[in-house]
C-alpha cells in the first residue's frame, strides 16, 4: 500500500480511476489497482472507451460473436461497454460492500447525442442500469438545462447517477436540486433511499486551459480559476446538504449526493502534475484520475491538510479578480460545457467507427 495514497484517502477523499479497458480487467491490472493503490471506483466516457476499443485485441472474440448474430454498430458497441462495466463492477464489489455502497463503483454513460433530450436521456439510462444489472454501477448522465429533469427521474427509479459535465455553480445547484427533488420522488414511490447513491463530476482543468489563454503569461491569475472554481462548488454542497431539505431525507436513509472532482490531469506542463488532487483535498469528495495523475500522486503527490474548505473568501475573490480583467466566468463555463458535449459527440463517432470497422474485419 502506498503512504501518499493512504493519506489521501485518510484526508476523505476517494481515490477512483479515469479509465477502463478489457486489457485492464482481464490482465488483473484493475484488481492489482485497487489492491494496491487504494483505487475505489472507476469513471468511463465514450473517449475512454474508443481508446479501448482502438487498441484492444481482447474485444475481437466478442465482436465476431456479435457479428455472428446480426448485431449492428449501435447494438454492439452497448453490448461491448456494458459487460466491460459489469465485469469491472464484478471486481469492485468487495469495495462496494465493505463500504455500505459508497464507493466500489463503476460509471457508464448514457450516448452523448441524449444530452438535450430530457426522455430519451431517462429511457437510456433505464437500459443501462438494467443490462449492467450490477447495484454498483453509476449511470452518467451530462448536466445540460434538459438533462436535470432526466437526473430527478431517473433518481426517482431507485436508479444511482453519476451526473457530469458540471463547470458553472449555477448549474451545479440546479444538479443538487434535481438530485434532492429525485430522492423525495423516489420516497412518495415507496424506494429505498439508502440504496440510492450519487456523485456530481465537477470538471476542473479544463476551466484552467480556457481561462488562462486569455491571461497574458505570468499573470498571476494563471492557474487560479479552475480550483477557485471547485472550491465555491464545495462551499454550495456544504450549504445544501447541510439544510433542513436534505435533513428530513437523510432521516429517510437519504445519502449526499458527494462532489467529484473531474478532468484532473493536469494539462499545463508548468503546472505540477498533482495540483489537482492535491490543491482539492476534503471530506466526503472523489477525486477520478487518470493513471498518469494517480501514479504521479503515488510518487510524490503530498497531503497537507485541508486545500479546500476555508479557502472560500480568497476563491472568490479570484473570480472577482478574473471579471475585472473582462474575462466572463458565466461565458467560461458556458463554453465549456457547449465545447465538452461536443468533445463527447465526436468522440462517440470515433468510437461508433471504430467498431463499425473492427465489425468489418470479423
Amino acid at each position: 500500500m502506498n503512504d501518499r495514497l493512504q493519506a489521501l484517502q485518510d484526508a476523505g477523499v476517494s481515490i477512483w480511476l479515469d479509465d477502463l479497458s478489457r486489457e485492464r480487467i482481464e490482465t488483473g491490472n484493475l484488481a492489482e489497482l485497487v489492491k494496491d493503490q487504494h483505487v475505489v471506483g472507476v469513471t468511463t466516457n465514450p473517449s475512454i472507451f474508443a481508446s479501448a476499443l482502438a487498441k484492444g485485441e481482447k474485444y475481437e472474440p466478442q465482436v465476431k460473436e456479435l457479428k455472428a448474430s446480426g448485431a449492428d454498430v449501435d447494438t454492439t458497441v452497448f453490448e461491448l461497454t456494458t459487460k466491460d462495466v459489469h465485469d469491472a463492477a464484478d471486481i469492485l464489489r468487495p469495495v462496494f460492500d465493505a463500504t455500505d455502497g459508497v464507493d466500489g463503483r463503476v460509471s457508464i454513460e448514457v450516448e452523448p447525442g441524449l444530452a438535450r433530450d430530457t426522455d430519451a436521456t431517462v429511457a437510456m439510462a433505464k437500459k443501462l442500469w438494467e443490462k449492467v444489472g450490477q447495484p454498483n454501477t453509476l449511470i452518467k448522465i451530462p448536466a445540460t438545462v434538459e438533462g436535470l429533469p432526466a437526473i430527478a427521474a431517473t433518481i426517482a427509479e431507485g436508479i444511482s447517477v453519476n451526473v457530469t459535465l458540471i463547470f458553472s455553480l449555477e448549474r451545479y445547484r440546479g444538479v443538487m436540486d434535481a438530485y434532492l427533488y429525485g430522492l423525495e420522488q423516489a420516497a412518495a414511490n415507496g424506494k429505498d433511499l439508502s440504496t440510492i447513491h450519487s456523485v456530481a463530476s465537477f470538471f476542473v482543468s479544463r476551466v484552467d486551459s480556457e481561462v488562462d489563454g486569455r491571461l497574458p503569461e505570468g499573470d498571476p491569475l494563471r492557474g487560479k480559476a479552475a480550483l477557485a472554481n471547485a472550491r465555491l462548488a464545495y462551499e454550495a454542497y456544504e450549504e445544501v446538504f447541510g439544510s433542513d431539505r436534505f435533513k428530513a431525507l437523510e432521516t429517510q436513509g437519504a445519502h449526499p449526493q458527494r462532489p467529484l472532482w473531474a478532468s484532473t490531469g493536469v494539462k499545463d506542463p508548468a503546472y505540477p502534475d498533482t495540483l489537482y488532487v492535491s490543491e482539492l483535498v476534503t471530506a466526503d469528495t472523489v477525486n477520478t484520475m487518470p493513471e498518469k495523475t494517480l501514479q504521479a500522486f503515488a510518487d510524490h503527490g503530498e497531503v497537507s491538510g485541508d486545500t479546500v474548505r476555508g479557502r472560500y473568501d480568497e476563491a472568490r475573490q479570484v473570480i472577482a479578480d478574473l471579471e475585472e480583467r473582462g474575462i466572463s466566468y458565466d461565458e467560461v463555463v458556458e463554453l465549456l460545457e457547449r465545447e465538452g458535449l461536443e468533445k463527447f459527440d465526436a468522440s462517440w463517432a470515433e468510437l461508433l467507427e471504430t467498431v463499425q470497422s473492427e465489425l468489418d474485419k470479423a
